[in-house]
């Protein structure tokens, strides 16, 4: 999946926007406004970024957990060699390391939710500004589509372009609520 990121100050053609990708076939979890004006996001519908989504917690406790990881090894690996193995035993190494891996990936989590989202990092001023941004996630055979409803909007500005990985979550968050919709 691609994802497209649009600059607007306009609510109401946002608004628009999502219904006209709706009615396309771009469904609600693929389109995202972005804005500081919670409120005004809630009254025109639109499906706002959660507020998880706008912080690094993912990234970060990523990255965090790969660091760990590699502590954790370098626990087992300092054990082994040192011959400490031999008299008191595995268990409390792998212990240990498997806390050093949990601890480093907490740490980076509480560290990502205090920073913002990677991806929206480079639209602070811009959301300082009062204005929003509209990030739509299509699949390679959805891009027309985007670009015939962008093109009728002349206020909106084309703010980049990304590979997103979010495919399954859509996928998931699509069929769940269509499940909801089918079941009684």
């Amino acid at each position: 999946m691609r994802r497209y990121y649009y600059i607007s100050d306009d609510l109401d053609d946002l608004e628009s926007i999502e219904v006209e990708l709706e009615q396309q076939g771009i469904t609600t979890p693929q389109v995202h406004v972005l804005s500081k004006d919670d409120v005004g996001v809630k009254e025109h519908n639109l499906n706002k970024v959660p507020s998880l989504m706008k912080k690094d917690i993912v990234h970060s406790t990523s990255i965090a957990a790969l660091f760990g990881f590699l502590c954790g090894v370098l626990v087992l690996f300092v054990a082994k060699y040192t011959g400490i193995t031999e008299t008191v035993g595995w268990a409390p190494f792998i212990f240990l390391a498997v806390v050093v891996v949990g601890f480093i990936a907490w740490e980076g989590g509480m560290w990502g939710i205090q920073k913002p989202n990677i991806h929206f990092k480079r639209f602070e001023q811009t959301l300082d500004e009062g204005k929003h941004v509209l990030f739509v996630e299509v699949k390679k055979d959805q891009e027309n589509i985007l670009k015939s409803v962008v093109d009728r909007h002349y206020n909106l500005l084309h703010a980049g372009t990304e590979n997103s990985s979010n495919g399954f979550l859509i996928s998931a968050e699509n069929s769940a609520h269509n499940f909801v919709k089918w079941a009684p």
